[in-house]
């Protein structure tokens, strides 16, 4: 009886242990935490972007990953790429951004 405890016991660490494994970000792969923090950051900025006068009318895409935002697209001015990259370094989350806006 006490040896099929052990065995009980013994079983479900490994299954906790399987579970947080399974569930932990790597390099390659998010944890479902990480995506949503990139998914709000992402929409922050997207809708920061569209309500600024000056940048509304251009077509900027932003992707995060794991707090870093890249910012794509073009714009006419150096004036522009450097409002995004002001308004993308301001909202919460944001570790780092890619500025990768072409002036045309």
């Amino acid at each position: 009886m006490k040896k099929s405890h052990t065995v009980i016991r013994f079983l479900v660490v490994l299954i906790m242990i399987a579970a947080f494994v399974a569930c932990a970000s790597t390099q390659k792969k998010e944890g479902t935490g990480e995506y949503i923090d990139d998914s709000v950051i992402t929409t922050k900025v997207k809708s920061l972007l569209a309500a600024d006068d000056f940048l509304k009318s251009f077509q900027i895409s932003v992707e995060s990953r794991k707090g870093i935002v890249q910012l794509s697209g073009f714009v006419d001015s150096q004036k522009s790429v450097n409002k995004a990259g002001q308004i993308t370094r301001g909202v919460e989350g944001v570790k780092s951004v890619r500025n990768d806006l072409i002036v045309k």
